[in-house]
């Protein structure tokens, strides 16, 4: 019965920018992302921590489905070798439809030429049948990872 309320969500998104490049933009520069789609992610805080350290609590404000909404997440592990960060929700909108949602990505660097694949995982549970698996989110998080890289590139 639980396992139609846990599910999986994948998604790839190819981008200009270096695995390496992107991976330190999420682990140590959060609160720069702002910068780069200003009008899906408003904001970054520190909550508790660090930047770039497991265990750091991060706050973010981000435009999603139209509304404003907020994320509460502890970084669960960071692997600077794979270029992988785990994040854990522990407050915010997200919480309100699900009772565990955890997000990773890894970005690696592409076989030939420049720039990575950035793979987004969703791992989640919901609170009840009557929720939408969340798609529409995985869309924004790919969409935010080409704004990133045309950040990160620009110049270039």
């Amino acid at each position: 019965m639980a396992s139609a309320l846990t599910g999986k969500l994948e998604g790839d998104v190819e981008i200009k920018a270096s695995a390496e490049k992107f991976h330190d933009m999420f682990c140590n520069k959060p609160h720069h992302v702002s910068n780069t789609c200003s009008e899906k992610v408003q904001g970054c805080e520190l909550h508790d921590g660090d930047w770039g350290t497991e265990g750091s609590i991060i706050c973010w404000s981000y435009v999603h489905d139209g509304e404003a909404k907020k994320a509460k997440q502890v970084i669960e592990a960071i692997d600077s070798e794979k270029n992988s960060i785990t994040f854990r929700m522990i407050e915010g909108d997200l919480m309100k439809e699900y009772k565990s949602f955890v997000i990773k990505f890894q970005a690696t660097p592409k076989s030939e030429g420049e720039g990575s694949i950035v793979h987004w995982t969703f791992e989640y549970e919901k609170l009840h049948e009557g929720i939408a698996h969340p798609e529409t989110l995985l869309e924004f998080l790919l969409s935010v990872s080409k704004d990133i890289s045309a950040h990160l590139t620009q110049g270039n």
